[in-house]
């Protein structure tokens, strides 16, 4: 089982493209609560130089308030990351996790089922990215 699923988006910036994401997010309901740039970071902690990447920390407010009412660790595999990054000049690659997958490791099938419903959004996120 794969943990992510993906898209590459093309003929946009990488700004244009974060911004698209996040629209795309909240059109499933989702709210970005953090946005971490490695890029920024990268260069700040390590003085390296990396590729423009973002890391989205998304969250469904009742999906999540579901799965805390059935496990109330699940905080730990909260929110769902999506990754958005410009390995090459014109192409960005659009990731996100699978949250069934990473659900599977708890054992719960309540949560399972949860973890889909969620699934099947972001996919409806990704899908919407290339129209």
């Amino acid at each position: 089982m794969n943990y992510y699923f993906n898209t590459i988006l093309e003929g946009v910036t990488f700004s244009e493209a974060t911004e698209k994401v996040i629209h795309e997010l909240k059109n499933e309901g989702f709210g970005v609560l953090t946005e971490i740039d490695m890029k920024a970071t990268l260069k700040r902690k390590l003085d390296v130089d990396f590729c423009n990447y973002k890391i989205l920390g998304a969250c469904n407010p009742p999906f999540a308030y579901e799965a805390l009412q059935v496990e109330d660790k699940i905080g730990t595999m909260l929110p769902c990351n999506v990754i958005i990054q410009e390995k090459e000049k014109g192409k960005i690659e659009v990731s996100v996790v699978d949250p069934a997958a990473s659900m599977i490791a708890v054992e719960n099938e309540y949560l399972i089922e949860i973890a889909r419903n969620v699934r099947d959004k972001l996919k409806r996120v990704i899908a919407n990215l290339t129209k």
